[in-house]
C-alpha cells in the first residue's frame, strides 16, 4: 500500500469513528484506539506534506490563531422566530397561515436548543465554511473553530447535493459544561455562567486548538440552498441525518395543532432529563412548497413559529428605581434588585417599562417581587408579594425631570412613556444616536464601537454623527485603550461606510419610527434624502404603508434646521443619500399601481427573483388575494382555493412567461 493509500484509508477509518462516536452515540473502538491512529495519521501528514487536506480528521485538533473574523454576507439570510406562549398564540398561527395557502398542513416539531446559531455550508460533499448568525444577513467567519466540533461532518456520506447551507446550533452539553466548571473552579478561575454564553464566546476564541477542548456539539435543523430535490422539513432532517450530521432523534411529524400541543406537553414535562439546554418547541410548516408560498415577513418566516416554555420565576427585593434615557428620549425605569440566580444568570436589573407599568403593578422600593425571563432572554418584574411589603412602604412617585439633563419630561397622549424633549442638549440622547449610526445594520463602521462613541461624546471631539467624519488618528489615539493600530482602523472604517447604500444611511439618521423595513419603503418611494425631506405630511401618507405616526416624525425629523444641517455636512462628506445610478438604472414604473400575487412553483426564475422584478418595476408583492388585487402569477400546483377565489374576483391569472412578457 503507497503512503498516499495509507493516508486516504487512515481519514477514512477516523471519519467513520468520529461519525459512530459523536453522532451515532455508539463508539466501535476505544478512545485509546482511536488516538494510535490519529497519531499515525498526523505523523504521515507531517512527513508528506504534498497530501495536505483542509478537511482531514488531524485538523480537528486545531491550532490556527484567527486575530479579526471576517464578516460574510449570508447567502441565504437567516431569520429569527416569532415567539407564542399559548395555545391561544399557536391557534391564530395556525388561523394565519390557513388563509394564505391550499390544501392540509403539516408540521414538523423541533426542540428548541438553547446555543449559539450557525450556518454550515458544504460543497461536492466537503465543509467549506461556518458563519454565525450575527444580524441575519451577515455573520462572523468562525470556520477554524468549528471544524475542532467532532459531530461537524468535514466529508458527507451518501447521496448530498452539491451545494447547500445546513442551518444549526452549537450547544454545550450540561455534563461538559460542569466539568469546564470543575476545573475552572480548581485553578481558582471564576466558573462559567451557563452553557448557552460559553458556547457562543468558544465560537470567537482566538486559539482555535483551545476551542478543540470544549466539548462543544452541533445540532442541525434546516437546509437551505437550491435545487435540493427535498419536498419536505421532515424529509429533509431526515436526509441531513444520513449524509452524517447530528440531527436530534425527538423531531416528530403531526397533522394538526393538537398533534403540536401534545408535542409541547410532552417535552414541557420531559425537557429537564434532556442533556442540553432547551427553552421551547420550533413549529414548521412541513411543506416546503407552501412554506415558499407563505413567505416571509420583515423579520420572520411566516411558516415557522416558537412556543416558549414558561419562564422560571424568581423572588428578591427591589433596592431602588433607576431611569435610563434611550437615544430617541424615552425613559425606562429600571429596577435595582438584591442579586438573585435566575435561569443560569446572576439577576440584578430588571425593565419596569414605564410609568402605567408602575401604577398598575404598584411597585415600590422596599418590595419583595416576583422576577422571570421574558421569553427566557430580558428579566421582568410579574408581580409584588404584597404579604412582605415594610409597614413604612411609600407609593413610588415617578419622576418629573430628565435624569441626565434636567429638562421637563413630556408625555404625548396615547403614549405609554415619558420622553425628554432635549433632543440637541441631553447627552444620553447624542451618544444614543451615534451609537444606532454606526450599528451592524446602519452604517456598519468597523473599529468603532458604543464604549468609544461615549469616550468621544465626553471628550468634546463629536457632538452629533456628521462629526464622526472629521476626525483624525492624531485626535483618537489619546483616547483610553486606543493604540495607533485600532485608531488606523477607526479612521478607515468611517471612510469605508461612505458607500453604505442610502436606504441604510435612512435607518442610520435614527428617525423616530423609521426601522429598517420603512426606511428601505421611503428609500425606494423618494430615491434622494432631498425628495424625503420636502415631502409633506399628506405626500407621506400616500406611500404605501407609512401611517400618520411615521408621516409626523420624518416631518417633524426635517423641519429641524439642525438636523438639515447635518444632512448637508454629511452629503459634503460624500455619504450615499440618494440610490446609486445603477440601482435607479434596473428600476421601472412599468408595472406602477398594480398589486400581484405569486403562486405555485416556477422554472424560468425563482419565486424570490420574481417578486424582485415586481418591487424592482413599481409593483408591489401582496401575500393573499383580495379585491384589490391586480394580477396572480400562477406557477405549476398552484392551490385550487387560490385560483377559484381569484376566477370568482375576476383577477388576471397570469403565467410566468406572461409576466415577463409584461416587462417587455
Amino acid at each position: 500500500m503507497t503512503i498516499k493509500e495509507q493516508i486516504l484509508q487512515l481519514r477514512d477509518e477516523l471519519n467513520k469513528h468520529n461519525y459512530n462516536y459523536y453522532v451515532l452515540d455508539n463508539p466501535a473502538i476505544s478512545d485509546y484506539e482511536f488516538d494510535l491512529k490519529l497519531k499515525q495519521l498526523i505523523a504521515l501528514e507531517q512527513q508528506h506534506p504534498e497530501y495536505f487536506d483542509v478537511n482531514s480528521p488531524s485538523q480537528r485538533v486545531g491550532g490556527e490563531i484567527t486575530k479579526n473574523f471576517e464578516t460574510l454576507v449570508h447567502e441565504h439570510r437567516m431569520y429569527s422566530l416569532d415567539n407564542s406562549y399559548s395555545k391561544e398564540d399557536l391557534l391564530d398561527w395556525e388561523t394565519r397561515i390557513k388563509k394564505l395557502v391550499d390544501g392540509n398542513l403539516e408540521f414538523t416539531c423541533e426542540l428548541k436548543y438553547d446555543g449559539a446559531s450557525i450556518s454550515l455550508t458544504y460543497e461536492n460533499g466537503l465543509f467549506v465554511k461556518a458563519v454565525t448568525r450575527g444580524d441575519g444577513v451577515q455573520g462572523d467567519n468562525v470556520t477554524a473553530n468549528v471544524k475542532t466540533i467532532k459531530s461537524v461532518p468535514l466529508q458527507l456520506q451518501g447521496d448530498f447535493p452539491e451545494k447547500f447551507d445546513i442551518r444549526g446550533e452549537i450547544v454545550l452539553p450540561f455534563e461538559g459544561f460542569h466539568k469546564m466548571n470543575e476545573e475552572r473552579i480548581e485553578i481558582g478561575e471564576e466558573p462559567y455562567r451557563n452553557p448557552r454564553n460559553t458556547a457562543s464566546g468558544s465560537l470567537k476564541l482566538q486559539d482555535s486548538s483551545e476551542v478543540a477542548k470544549r466539548p462543544l456539539e452541533c445540532l442541525l435543523y434546516s437546509i437551505v440552498g437550491n435545487n435540493l430535490n427535498i419536498k419536505t422539513q421532515f424529509e429533509g432532517l431526515e436526509k441531513a441525518r444520513s449524509w452524517g450530521f447530528k440531527v436530534p432523534q425527538a423531531a416528530k411529524l403531526v397533522h394538526s395543532i393538537d398533534g403540536v400541543l401534545e408535542f409541547i406537553n410532552y417535552w414541557d414535562e420531559h425537557r429537564h432529563a434532556l442533556p442540553y439546554e432547551t427553552d421551547g418547541v420550533v413549529i414548521k410548516v412541513n411543506n416546503l412548497q407552501q412554506q415558499e408560498e407563505l413567505g416571509y415577513t420583515a423579520k420572520a418566516p411566516r411558516w415557522a413559529i416558537a412556543y416558549k416554555f414558561k419562564a422560571e420565576q424568581v423572588s428578591t427585593r427591589l433596592n431602588e428605581i433607576t431611569y435610563q434615557v434611550g437615544r430617541t428620549g424615552a425613559i425606562t425605569p429600571v429596577a435595582n434588585l438584591e442579586p438573585v440566580e435566575l435561569a443560569g444568570t446572576t439577576v440584578k436589573r430588571a425593565s419596569l417599562h414605564n410609568a402605567d407599568q408602575i401604577e398598575k403593578l404598584d411597585i415600590r422600593v422596599g418590595d419583595e417581587v416576583f422576577v422571570e425571563k421574558g421569553g427566557e432572554i430580558i428579566p421582568k418584574i410579574i408581580a409584588v408579594d404584597l404579604s412582605k411589603r415594610p409597614a413604612n412602604s411609600i407609593p413610588t412617585q415617578y419622576i418629573t425631570n430628565c435624569p441626565e439633563c434636567h429638562t421637563q419630561l413630556v408625555r404625548t397622549e396615547g403614549e405609554a412613556q415619558h420622553y425628554c424633549p432635549n433632543y440637541n442638549g441631553c447627552k444620553p440622547q447624542i451618544i444614543g444616536r451615534i451609537q444606532h449610526f454606526i450599528s451592524r445594520k446602519a452604517m456598519d463602521i468597523e473599529g468603532l464601537g458604543g464604549e468609544t462613541v461615549a469616550l468621544l461624546v465626553n471628550e468634546g471631539l463629536i457632538q452629533d454623527y456628521s462629526d464622526l467624519y472629521e476626525l483624525t488618528k492624531e485626535q483618537v489615539i489619546p483616547l483610553e485603550r486606543m493604540a495607533e493600530k485600532s485608531a488606523e482602523n477607526l479612521i478607515k472604517g468611517i471612510e469605508l461606510s461612505k458607500v453604505v447604500p442610502f436606504e441604510r444611511v435612512l435607518y442610520a439618521l435614527g428617525i423616530r419610527y423609521v426601522g429598517e423595513t420603512v426606511a428601505k419603503k421611503l428609500a425606494k418611494h423618494y430615491k434622494s434624502i432631498e425628495a424625503l425631506a420636502n415631502a409633506s405630511h399628506e405626500d407621506l401618507i400616500l406611500v404605501d404603508e407609512i401611517g400618520v405616526k411615521i408621516a409626523e416624525s420624518v416631518v417633524e425629523f426635517f423641519s429641524s434646521e439642525t438636523n438639515r444641517g447635518i444632512i448637508n455636512r454629511l452629503k459634503k462628506f460624500g455619504v450615499q443619500l440618494e440610490i446609486s445610478a445603477e440601482k435607479l438604472a434596473n428600476q421601472t414604473n412599468k408595472l406602477g399601481g398594480n398589486i400581484f400575487v405569486v403562486s405555485g412553483v416556477f422554472h424560468t426564475i425563482s419565486r424570490d427573483e420574481l417578486k424582485k422584478l415586481i418591487e424592482d418595476n413599481g409593483g408591489k408583492v401582496s401575500s393573499s388575494i383580495s379585491g384589490k388585487t391586480n394580477y396572480v402569477v400562477a406557477g405549476d400546483n398552484m392551490g385550487p382555493s387560490k385560483r377559484e377565489k381569484a376566477e370568482k374576483l375576476q383577477i388576471n391569472i397570469i403565467s410566468e412567461q406572461d409576466f415577463l412578457n409584461l416587462l417587455q
